[in-house]
């Protein structure tokens, strides 16, 4: 180094005693614009090593996971009655199974009670430590199932797919610029009620949440790729991550104001969210862009009894998925 970059380059420093003549002044000049050249490059380096770190990028979420946990939501049906619903244990039991894991993980974890309909709901939170409260980034889903089924793609496929995006939290130890919220909410079937419990509970700190994405439906077995179109700024996010595989997308419309992203949107809060569709029929462009089969239902078991761990696809879940963990991990940082 020929001087620190406290201080101007001395020529003698780095050029000693030269007679003045023309090749020396030939040779001081060379060596002085070396000076300058190093000079500069050490001051370049020192500015790169304190500039601040590109935001790490999302982890691949293992689709494995997150069937097992929708197998697991299968076992919590079979053992209490064939469903997951509101006021019906296999939905406590839901709620149990992922706060289990969320504590275990390193999350400070809550369940909210509500009642509906002469039954005992709940809600449960999931809070990362860390970040900026003031500008909260909340992934949520809806874990209770109708009672006609155990509701595996509606909305296992969600639950799960969040709850795998919050173990990827834990286990890469993200340290958010936002604060990150998780929820899963109860007795959605009966008008987003466990949502909208959970808005009046918060009141006027819903202008803490920057962003509230819902994830109901990500599995379907004859799927599509939907993106809620709400807010064009989490629109672009999941737009842009699909663009990026060369997956098609289309605004999401068939279950307007008919998830937990309702209560929100009421509320004030910026929503967005991805849907791979229920009962509405593929079309054949749909189909060529997709695949799967024109003219039959998203999802055929749409609310029946045969949405079973068997009734999921495994691709769409995977990508979904994924493209969740990636939207988590840019609009917190």
């Amino acid at each position: 180094m020929c001087a620190s970059k406290r201080s101007a380059p001395s020529p003698h420093t780095c050029i000693g005693a030269f007679t003045v003549t023309r090749s020396a002044r030939i040779r001081r000049a060379a060596l002085a614009t070396g000076c300058v050249t190093a000079l500069a490059a050490t001051l370049f380096t020192a500015a790169g090593a304190h500039a601040d770190p590109a935001p790490a990028a999302a982890p691949d979420i293992d689709v494995k996971a997150v069937k097992a946990d929708l197998d697991q939501l299968q076992s919590i049906a079979d053992a209490n009655g064939g469903n997951r619903a509101h006021g019906k244990p296999g939905h406590k039991a839901s709620i149990d199974f992922l706060k289990g894991k969320l504590d275990q993980a390193g999350f400070k974890t809550q369940v909210q009670e509500f009642d509906n309909n002469g039954a005992t709901g709940y809600n449960l939170v999931a809070d990362w430590p860390g970040g900026d409260e003031s500008k909260t980034v909340m992934a949520g889903a809806h874990v209770d199932s109708v009672d006609t089924g155990p509701g595996i793609n509606d909305n296992g496929s969600g639950s799960a797919g969040i709850l795998e995006v919050a173990l990827a939290v834990s286990k890469s130890g993200l340290k958010p610029a936002k604060h990150l919220r998780f929820a899963w909410f109860g007795d959605e079937e009966d008008g987003m009620v466990g949502s909208q419990s959970y808005v009046k509970k918060i009141g006027a700190d819903t202008k803490k949440i920057d962003a509230y994405l819902n994830f109901d439906m990500i599995g379907s077995p004859n799927p599509g790729y939907f993106v809620y179109d709400d807010d064009a700024r989490l629109e672009k996010v999941f737009k842009d991550w699909f663009a990026a595989k060369n997956i098609a997308t289309e605004k999401e419309t068939e279950g307007d104001g008919r998830s937990d992203h309702a209560s929100f949107k009421d509320a004030g809060v910026a929503v967005g969210g991805l849907f791979s569709g229920a009962d509405y029929k593929k079309t054949e462009e749909q189909a060529k862009n997709w695949g799967g089969e024109a003219g039959k239902a998203f999802d055929a078991c749409y609310h029946q009894s045969c949405d079973t761990s068997k009734n999921i696809d495994e691709k769409a879940l995977d990508t979904n998925t994924d493209a969740i963990a990636a939207a988590i991990w840019q609009l917190s940082s």
